[in-house]
């Protein structure tokens, strides 16, 4: 996949030791949040992933439509898994959603995350998340920061 945005420091950071998506499903393995929300990691490479939840009824607000909290991190985890694409661990430095259409108990959504740039320690990438028709429900933009703790010493423990 190419990158828009490359520049000599992107560049540099690409040539950094790639996770291996070992790697994320260790850091998902950890999710229990992810977990516990029914989330599915449909794919997971470098700067790109799909992340799928299935809406239920515990799962919608007082007007029986999806909590719009759900969404974001269904869209969160999407943003985490595609920014950790190196041993270096990678969070959120800030995030902002905007919801298009509600969805109701008993629908798929897929949330799909593509990083925009990466430059440094931060990265700019955009989520879409949409229902099981492919109709938009929401856009989500992440910026993360990556951090010095590696993710190899998290896994050991360290």
């Amino acid at each position: 996949m190419t990158d828009a945005g490359t520049s000599a420091t992107t560049t540099e950071a690409a040539a950094a030791e790639p996770a291996s998506p070992a790697a994320n499903r260790a850091m998902m393995d950890r999710d229990l949040a992810s977990s516990a929300l029914g989330m599915v990691v449909e794919r997971d490479d470098p700067g790109h992933a799909v992340v799928t939840m299935r809406v239920r009824e515990d799962m919608t607000n007082g007007f029986k439509i999806t909590h719009g909290g759900l969404v974001f991190t269904l869209a969160d985890t999407a943003f985490a898994i595609a920014c950790n694409e190196d041993d270096n661990i990678t969070v959120a430095a800030g995030a902002d959603i905007t919801f298009l259409k509600s969805t109701v108990a008993g629908q798929t959504l897929t949330a799909t995350a593509v990083r925009r740039t990466r430059s440094g320690r931060t990265g700019l990438y955009d989520v879409s998340v949409v229902d099981e028709h492919g109709d938009a429900v929401a856009e989500f933009r992440g910026r993360s920061i990556t951090t010095n703790r590696s993710l190899q010493a998290e896994q050991r423990g360290a």
